[in-house]
């Protein structure tokens, strides 16, 4: 059940982020909003993920899983959105 949370809370974290990206980067938009909320949910659930298996392995606390789940998400989908807009100029 864990899990389903996890995977909601990213996507959450990918709206955000999509959502951030219209306000950092005005009117660039290469794919449309849809195109970037996209790009921004695949890589929050992706990091997520790999996130929440990784952080515990290497002995880290319980709240540090949570920090690095809430915030390392959101960074890397706003990094994918940036290396888009880089890539499409």
């Amino acid at each position: 059940m864990e899990i389903i949370l996890v995977i909601i809370g990213m996507v959450i974290a990918g709206l955000i982020a999509a959502a951030l990206a219209g306000v950092i980067w005005k009117k660039e938009r290469p794919y449309g909003f849809g195109g970037d909320l996209l790009a921004a949910s695949l890589t929050a659930i992706i990091v997520g993920l790999i996130d929440w298996y990784v952080i515990p392995a290497m002995g880290f606390s319980d709240t540090m899983k949570i920090v690095g789940i809430l915030l390392e998400p959101l960074l890397a989908a706003l990094l994918v959105l940036w290396l888009i807009r880089r890539v499409k100029r």
